[in-house]
């Protein structure tokens, strides 16, 4: 301390001002810098931690609806599982329209079509024409594919009436259903029975 207080009144009085100036603002620079710099760095964890805890919100949030989104997914698997194949579609469109109490007279198989990014899926079809049918066993019928719990869909609907006759239809209707394919080709749903 004695060094530095023999330097400082070596110095002229000019100097000497210089340096108490240079001291103050040195001073006042700790004084206000360092605790604003330190305001900044904690401010902005405050607002990292802030967004952190706002994606874990949206996170928590968004838990049920992925979890049914993966119910629907299981739901939806499960209906391509081979327990649940989609049976051949003539026999199957036949016996649903027995339970609907209607006939069909003709039905024509389609060519199986690849479905999907990767071709997993193939589509069968079939194509039915019924005549002279009252809306009420055709609604029925519908249901009864519609509700069956296999891949299979109502891909086409046409009805005609019949001329004056009341209640009384001409239905071409086309049925779908969808196979998922294995790794190795073959079809994991079952296409026998086709004619």
């Amino acid at each position: 301390m004695n060094r530095l207080r023999l330097w400082y009144e070596g110095l002229s009085d000019r100097e000497r001002k210089l340096v108490v100036v240079f001291g103050v603002v040195f001073a006042a620079t700790i004084l206000f810098l360092v605790p604003f710099t330190l305001y900044g760095a904690l401010s902005e964890s405050r607002e990292h931690n802030e967004a952190l805890r706002s994606a874990i919100r949206v996170v928590q949030a968004s838990r049920g609806r992925t979890d049914v989104a993966k119910e629907q997914q299981d739901r939806l698997d499960r209906r391509y599982d081979e327990k649940l194949r989609a049976p051949a579609l003539a026999g199957f469109i036949e016996n649903a329209a027995r339970k609907s109490e209607l006939e069909i007279p003709e039905s024509k198989d389609g060519a199986d079509v690849p479905h999907g990014k990767d071709k997993e899926f193939v589509e069968r079809s079939t194509s039915v024409r019924l005549r002279k049918v009252s809306l009420l066993p055709l609604v029925r019928m519908l249901e009864t594919i519609e509700n069956a719990g296999h891949p299979i869909v109502v891909s086409r609907l046409n009805v005609k009436k019949r001329g004056r006759e009341p209640d009384s239809y001409d239905v071409e209707l086309g049925v779908s259903a969808f196979d998922r394919v294995d790794k190795k080709g073959a079809k994991s749903s079952s296409s026998e029975g086709k004619p």
